[in-house]
């Protein structure tokens, strides 16, 4: 576990405890941000480019469930900007003393269960975390915001990072998702993401509580936990096993490297107006069977196969249970008000990421644990060999 020091002395986390070890911070930094679920994959990804573009400090609380892992954040080990501790969002009293303890002048909430298949599977999680958790975030967050003062006190930001999977489904022909759709969520975990956001926005017009909101579309890159679609065809394709494909394969989603999807949240932090809500997109539509052959493709450029293709591997299965058609973003708001655009192209991205994985196979090995092939063989093990 990494140390955690403050400018005047040390203090260091127990990992397992979410606690402090013995020790008092005299002092604090002037500015630090908190960060909620920054060892998950868009969290990390986040902290890593944080500390990288501006060096300062971040406190780092994440529970370590599942898809949250310390080796993502494996290169500030010995890094003092940044601080982490293990706890849980629903823990009211651990918040409170990490918003009196540090002073963040800015949050940003990623903490959420986040995979559609396990909210269909057990939703109970996803209502747990995903709402109670952002409530007790907003409550800590208010009774800190009332008590500072002057500039500290203008300044303050709680910045949350939500899905398009709130608007619902769009047909083939339907304009993208602008910040004024209706909300439509089709899924547990839709549902509970639409829920969160609600509530950020009634604290803001209840309370005043200076909040941001951004909805992006789907991401992919390095660190991404091996149940999502891109890191499921790598590491499978890698192995030879089937890769599965829900239905027909023609969902469609709007793909976003996620330094782009960081770099867009640190210009909101940095310029969005209060109560605004920003969508974040990639401009990058593809139906899930493109996806997969594409990186089939690169994979066999990357890596061949002596036994053949690896389009070979593709199965068709039966379809999820609202399964939703189509994703896209319109993300005119963010470029025309912020300036932000994305850099990279769906071809340089995916070309990036596969390359990631194959450079990093003993992370790979490390996040696919006995625990997640128990859950690949729960949600997929019905499925293979069916129709839709």
């Amino acid at each position: 576990m990494a140390s955690c020091r403050s400018e005047v002395e040390s203090v260091t986390f127990k990992p397992d405890q979410g606690r402090y070890n013995a020790g008092f911070v005299a002092e604090r930094a002037l500015n630090v941000i908190l960060v909620t679920g920054g060892a998950g994959f868009i969290g990390a990804n986040f902290v890593l480019d944080w500390l990288a573009a501006n060096g300062e400090p971040v406190l780092n609380l994440d529970a370590l469930t599942y898809a949250g892992n310390l080796e993502n954040l494996a290169a500030l080990k010995d890094d003092a900007r940044h601080v982490f501790v293990r706890g849980d969002i629903t823990d009211a009293a651990l918040v409170e003393r990490l918003f009196a303890e540090h002073q963040p002048r800015a949050v940003v909430h990623f903490a959420a269960e986040s995979h559609v298949d396990r909210s269909i599977l057990g939703p109970q999680a996803f209502l747990h975390t995903n709402i109670h958790g952002t409530f007790v975030l907003l409550e800590a967050a208010r009774k800190h915001w009332l008590q500072l003062q002057g500039d500290a006190r203008e300044s303050f930001r709680f910045l949350h990072v939500s899905t398009d999977e709130v608007y619902g489904s769009l047909s083939s022909d339907a304009p993208p998702f602008a910040e004024t759709n209706p909300y439509e969520p089709n899924s547990p975990y839709s549902a509970s993401k639409a829920a969160s956001d609600h509530l950020v926005r009634a604290w803001h017009h209840t309370y005043g509580l200076p909040v941001l909101t951004t909805n992006c579309s789907n991401n992919y890159g390095p660190f991404q936990f091996p149940e999502k679609l891109i890191p499921l065809v790598i590491t499978r394709a890698l192995r030879g096993e089937p890769l599965p494909v829900y239905g027909d394969g023609l969902n469609v989603r709007d793909w976003l490297y996620v330094t782009d999807h960081c770099s867009a949240i640190r210009r909101v932090l940095q310029a969005g107006r209060l109560g605004e809500t920003y969508n974040v997109g990639g401009w990058n539509e593809k139906a899930n069977i493109e996806i997969v052959r594409t990186i089939c493709g690169l994979l066999d450029e990357m890596r061949p196969d002596a036994a053949g293709p690896r389009e070979r591997l593709i199965t068709f299965v039966k379809d999820r249970p609202g399964h939703d058609r189509r994703y896209a973003i319109d993300a005119r708001k963010i470029a025309d008000e912020l300036g932000w655009r994305p850099v990279e192209t769906f071809e340089s991205g995916i070309r990036r990421t596969v390359r990631w994985y194959l450079d990093n196979a003993a992370w790979v090995e490390g996040v696919t644990s006995g625990r997640y092939q128990d859950w690949m063989k729960n949600n997929y093990g019905d499925r293979e060999g069916q129709s839709a």
